[in-house]
């Protein structure tokens, strides 16, 4: 199975492979992993100013403080992953490359508000079950 992990390095995401580890039949080497963090954009006018350089060096820094526990957690499990980053909207983006890299699964945490608060607040995960058409799995 090609499950894509959706990770944003929140106690969420520590919730979610808390959950893999302790279901067998969603880790393991028979299926291929790849994990997805989206950095949110430096606002434009800032960026428009910032060296290219330096502007890629914060983004891969930020996407490796959510990767490196996630491929230690992989490295114990003897489980390879795929680690892609990406800059934007993260709800889009998860969608997006769930649907465009035909996973079987998206696994993500979820805060699990109320449908009150996500009406107020919006939810990543409630816009990605909205613009994906892969299955997801959310964990709370």
């Amino acid at each position: 199975m090609k499950i894509l992990v959706a990770a944003d390095g929140s106690a969420y995401t520590k919730r979610m492979l808390a959950y893999l580890a302790a279901h067998d039949e969603w880790l393991g080497a028979h299926h291929e992993y790849t994990v997805v963090h989206t950095v949110p954009a430096v606002p434009a006018r800032a960026a428009a100013v910032l060296d290219k350089a330096l502007l890629k060096s914060h983004y891969d820094d930020e996407a490796e403080k959510v990767f490196k526990p996630i491929r230690t957690f992989f490295n114990k499990q003897k489980i390879q992953a795929t680690y892609v980053s990406k800059v934007g909207n993260a709800a889009d983006v998860i969608a997006a490359t769930a649907d465009k890299g035909k996973f079987d699964l998206l696994i993500m945490g979820s805060h699990g508000h109320s449908s009150l608060a996500n009406l107020v607040m919006g939810s990543v995960a409630t816009k990605v079950m909205a613009h994906c058409s892969t299955p997801v799995l959310l964990v709370r």
